[in-house]
């Protein structure tokens, strides 16, 4: 499709909208998240006991078993703390994401309603709604499938033809990233190579 310079100002708009709220909400997570790429080798975690460099040698047992039942609650308690910490930054992130969605169609309908806006400008932009519409749709569903596949938090966000996908998990194996991009290949008509697959 040709478009007329009158109609660089509707993409212009939108595309700044999506895009500007889009890196700015990735670039202020980007230290947190570790990039999966399925050709790299999945290297084992060591965790560190935080506790470590405070630990005491002590003869009597009923000190060594306070201070074990200490660390035992503290861990509960840190457990408790990062899986709601976990859970809120998928919510936030598609509170986020739906708030982009949001405003560019309400920016596409006051388009819309403008009176000084040729028939062809609008035609344009009831395309551009019907695309956006689509999108968010195959978002959803996708979401939802990759969730049957036993990650319990996901989140997709879609930049032009880049698709980022993060999913809640220590690690992923390679049939895990296969299933994510075949659901999203599939669902979002997307190339495998844009699809970029990360865990929180």
């Amino acid at each position: 499709m040709k478009i007329k310079k009158g109609s660089v100002a509707i993409y212009v708009l939108a595309l700044m909208l999506v895009t500007a709220g889009y890196w700015n909400y990735i670039s202020n997570e980007s230290q947190t998240i570790e990039t999966v790429s399925i050709s790299q080798n999945q290297n084992d975690t060591e965790t560190r006991d935080e506790h470590l460099g405070d630990a005491t040698l002590v003869s009597n047992n009923e000190l060594i078993n306070e201070e074990n039942a200490n660390l035992e609650n503290e861990n509960k308690e840190e457990t408790t703390e990062t899986s709601i910490s976990e859970d809120e930054y998928f919510q936030e992130s598609k509170m986020s994401r739906d708030t982009m969605y949001s405003q560019t169609l309400e920016t596409y309908q006051n388009i819309l309603n403008n009176s000084n806006v040729s028939e062809e400008q609008k035609a344009i932009v009831t395309q551009e709604i019907t695309e956006l519409n689509r999108e968010k749709n195959a978002i959803m569903i996708c979401e939802n499938l990759i969730s049957t596949k036993g990650f319990s938090n996901c989140v997709i966000f879609v930049n032009l033809e880049s698709i980022s996908v993060i999913v809640e998990s220590e690690e992923l194996k390679a049939d895990e990233i296969a299933q994510i991009q075949n659901i999203i290949s599939r669902e979002m008509e997307a190339k495998v190579e844009n699809i970029h697959i990360m865990t929180k």
